[in-house]
């Protein structure tokens, strides 16, 4: 089945202290939908300027992601720079230029509305929103977000909790929700909230799921060398929802692998600038990490 992502389309300028690459392809949506693409067809709804460069259109179209749901507006693309510490788990943001992205409206297309699977992609709740009331009932939704959005959005977000199946946060977002430092109490609090499935991104030390089946641990693959972790969260999402899209059976017997193959697929993401080593990632690359990782964690 085909998976719909909405989010961000925007070009990143990254700086770590080893090197500086501007005006990359990036966006929550971008990562997502590459990352989704390894297992199912993916729809993508955005907005980019006229600045967007050719090759990024094309970027999207070797992976075999459908750009009908791409608006291209005149004006500037969304640009975000930031810049990483000697501890990638810091990170400053140096610059916000929204662009076309500050009044974008997501419009499906007639096609996308009957996808069973919706990944409402790192954007604001209000625009979430809107989605979902676009869509024809779909099967499974997963809702991600971020901590600007507890902060500005507090009331659209808690009321978009309850819309979906599977909401996505960091750790540091689940207590500033919750008011709890203890992930797991913090998992019973959202629940609570309306979701049956609930997921804590821990950085680099994986995941944690909460769900009707009980909890689960997702390790991160290990990597000896952290190049930019720009995007590895969305693409941890995207790889999760795509390889929910590609597998028979229920949620709840597939959602585990599918988490194990997203923090696969966000491993080749933090392996390199922007997409650049994850769109050279392959299914069998990927299922070697993933045979790997369950030779790591079996006991």
């Amino acid at each position: 089945m085909s998976v719909l992502v909405v989010g961000s389309t925007a070009l990143d300028s990254i700086k770590t202290p080893k090197a500086e690459n501007p005006r990359l392809l990036g966006g929550s949506a971008s990562h997502a939908s590459v990352a989704a693409s390894f297992f199912a067809p993916v729809n993508l709804v955005g907005v980019v300027g006229s600045d967007f460069p050719r090759r990024y259109i094309n970027l999207y179209r070797d992976a075999k992601i459908d750009l009908e749901g791409l608006q291209i507006e005149a004006g500037k693309t969304f640009h975000w720079s930031g810049e990483y510490e000697v501890n990638m788990n810091n990170r400053q943001t140096l610059a916000t230029e929204l662009g076309v992205f500050e009044h974008f409206t997501p419009h499906l297309p007639k096609k996308y509305k009957a996808a069973k699977y919706v990944l409402l992609a790192n954007i604001a709740p209000a625009l979430q929103h809107h989605v979902l009331d676009q869509a024809n009932n779909p099967k499974f939704v997963i809702a991600d977000t971020m901590d600007l959005w507890l902060n500005i959005a507090l009331d659209d977000l808690t009321k978009l909790i309850k819309r979906v199946d599977c909401f996505v946060l960091n750790d540091s977002e689940a207590e500033q929700l919750t008011g709890d430092d203890n992930v797991f109490t913090a998992l019973k609090k959202l629940h609570k909230m309306g979701p049956n499935y609930v997921i804590v991104k821990l950085g680099s030390h994986g995941s944690v799921l909460s769900s009707p089946r009980g909890h689960f641990i997702c390790p991160a693959y290990p990597l000896e060398k952290v190049v930019d972790p720009t995007g590895a969260g969305d693409s941890f999402v995207g790889g999760l929802i795509g390889y929910l899209a590609s597998s028979k059976g229920s949620i709840d017997a597939n959602l585990r692998r599918a988490m194990v193959h997203g923090s696969v697929v966000a491993s080749f993401c933090c392996e390199g600038f922007g997409l650049k080593k994850t769109v050279k990632a392959t299914k069998s690359l990927i299922n070697q990490r993933v045979k790997q990782l369950e030779k790591f964690t079996k006991f």
